[in-house]
């Protein structure tokens, strides 16, 4: 049986991101493994390097959502100060943590460069490690905020290191996709009507062009497999009556 949605907030730290220079890809891929762990990423946001307002963000958002999931910002550089904007949100010292120095240290360098590295290591006072199937530096939770690195690859080891049972994580949210070369407002009525009917399913509509003409997708989501087919059915018969032909996994 379903339970409580289980709801996250993703915390997009960084400059480069802003700028355009850099573009984010950690999005897409928290989006789909949280809802495998049953955790629904209801909202996102990016944020620049500026200690008040990682600070504010995330105190407003961990009082929001069951989880906050940060990016960006745990690096060795000057303006790696998430750890620290963590540290002041929650109230408490940073330390250095000693289970990732001596991952750090593991790893041989110039002492200039060790001493760079090292800085990886600051945790909040309290907090708990997520594990780097890497290799690499941990990132770390704090209450029911999650930092992690902004590399992609690093970032994603973070993530496989999360479970359902640290998340409290429910039923994951499935799909179906139904489409067909109708205009959105030629269905817009039934799909209110539909909606009503199943509180439980989320309804999109997504319209489309092809050489073949215009049409739209219509995406339902939920976490009840059964009703999401009761749902299908619907659609496609819906289409069917209106002269077109339903297309299931879209057009």
């Amino acid at each position: 049986m379903a339970g409580k949605t289980v709801t996250a907030c993703m915390l997009i730290i960084g400059n480069e991101i802003l700028s355009g220079r850099t573009q984010d890809t950690n999005l897409n891929f928290l989006a789909k493994a949280l809802n495998e762990l049953g955790v629904r990423l209801t909202e996102a946001r990016v944020i620049p390097d500026i200690e008040a307002t990682i600070v504010e963000t995330v105190n407003e958002t961990r009082a929001k959502f069951d989880h906050v999931f940060t990016t960006g910002g745990i690096g060795p550089t000057h303006d790696d100060i998430t750890a620290v904007c963590i540290a002041k949100a929650f109230g408490v010292d940073v330390v250095f943590h000693p289970d990732i120095a001596a991952r750090i240290r593991g790893r041989e360098t110039a002492p200039e460069i060790m001493e760079s590295r090292l800085l990886m290591a600051r945790v909040p006072q309290g907090a708990t490690l997520i594990d780097n199937t890497t290799g690499g530096p941990q990132g770390f939770q704090m209450g029911n905020v999650f930092v992690m690195a902004g590399v992609p690859m690093v970032m994603q080891a973070m993530v496989g290191a999360l479970t359902k049972e640290r998340l409290g994580g429910t039923d994951p949210m499935r799909s179906r996709t139904i489409g067909a070369y109708l205009g959105e407002s030629e269905v817009a009525k039934q799909l209110g009507e539909l909606q009503a009917k199943h509180p439980a399913v989320d309804i999109g509509s997504y319209p489309f062009y092809r050489k073949a003409g215009y049409g739209t997708n219509l995406v339902i989501r939920g976490t009840d497999e059964a009703e999401l087919e009761v749902l299908a059915k619907a659609l496609r018969a819906l289409i069917t009556a209106m002269g077109a032909e339903a297309h299931d996994d879209g057009v």
